[in-house]
């Protein structure tokens, strides 16, 4: 259920509002957008069936949320978006932000190497597994908190936030000790626990769209850790397994404008994973940015053929400074910046 306070409400009146509602058992999230103010109320909303709610100084409107998935709504916040910080840049503003990196953080000159050169052509974000789920036990699989370490060490030379995935909610905190923004891949979409352990940390996180996964399942892992009091969650779109076998996934294009008009999360791609290819990379990516998408998470390796992972897809430095070169004129004709 969502609450829109009266215009001018006072800050006594909203805390009031607050008070009541919290004093039923459920937990209230304020949205103050340029227009409105929405106080949502999380937790079991029967609590409030017979609460004379309209009489309450400072409410205008009450609205039940119909959808399965409550924070993640688009009416859940004041301005119908949400824009989430990882340092200093800002998923879901006018700049569609770039994450480039390998997908496997393989040794520390490397890693240097890639950041230096990402970042020399624009990217936004750095990226790169330390923990890695990998189909066989016998791939490599990460280098760990070593990984980790390599991570932060690139991130002070470069100046690029950091985004690496976590697998395991015994892992959590430790990787939000060192990195910017928390990924769950597709793999973990639906790992519970996982949700709510990341949902308890102040660290943003990346939600892959898990392979055979609805769109509302998406919102609904969403919400998983949003209940948990992480408000900071930005959607991708990956692909997902059908019938064709083409492509390495089938990148499901109308996703992302279904979720721009559905939620108010930002919702950003990852044309590498979707089409498994480095030759389709800057198309995916230019469909993508002209389909509304707040960024892109893109593999790039000094030496894709060498890669311990990934290297089909893994853009080469000046594979990604052609595609950054073009996407910027998909970019301005979206209205977007990068």
């Amino acid at each position: 259920m969502i609450i829109v306070a009266s215009k001018g409400i006072t800050t006594d009146q909203l805390d009031r509002i607050r008070e009541r509602v919290e004093a039923l058992g459920l937990r209230t999230h304020v949205s103050i957008g340029e227009s409105r103010t929405i106080i949502g109320c999380i937790g079991d909303e029967a609590r409030l069936s017979h609460v004379p709610l309209l009489s309450i100084p400072g409410v205008d409107s009450v609205h039940p949320v119909m959808r399965p998935y409550k924070l993640a709504a688009r009416d859940f916040a004041a301005d119908r978006t949400t824009r989430v910080s990882v340092g200093d840049r800002l998923f879901g503003g006018r700049a569609c932000l770039v994450a480039a990196g390998p997908c496997s953080v393989e040794g520390a000159a490397m890693m240097a190497e890639t950041g230096r050169a990402v970042a020399g052509e624009g990217a936004a974000l750095l990226r790169g597994g330390a923990f890695k789920p990998r189909t066989s036990p016998y791939s490599f699989d990460g280098l760990k908190e070593d990984g980790l370490r390599i991570l932060t060490e690139v991130r002070e030379e470069t100046g690029l936030p950091v985004v690496t995935e976590v697998l395991d909610p015994r892992h959590a905190e430790l990787v939000a000790g060192y990195v910017d923004m928390l990924q769950i891949g597709t793999r973990n979409m639906q790992n519970f626990p996982l949700l709510r352990e990341v949902g308890q940390l102040q660290r943003p996180v990346l939600l892959k769209r898990g392979m055979s996964a609805t769109l509302k399942d998406l919102l609904l892992a969403a919400e998983y850790v949003m209940s948990r009091g992480n408000m900071q969650v930005v959607l991708c779109e990956r692909g997902i397994r059908t019938f064709g076998g083409e492509t390495r996934n089938t990148f499901d294009l109308a996703a992302i404008p279904w979720l721009k008009m559905e939620t108010h999360l930002p919702v950003i791609a990852d044309p590498s994973h979707a089409g498994g290819r480095r030759d389709l990379v800057a198309p995916l990516s230019f469909a993508a940015v002209a389909a509304g998408a707040d960024g892109l998470i893109v593999e790039v390796h000094p030496d894709p053929e060498s890669a311990l992972s990934d290297g089909d897809q893994s853009l080469t430095f000046d594979g990604f400074a052609a595609l950054m070169r073009d996407l910027g004129v998909f970019a301005e004709a979206a209205g977007r910046t990068l």
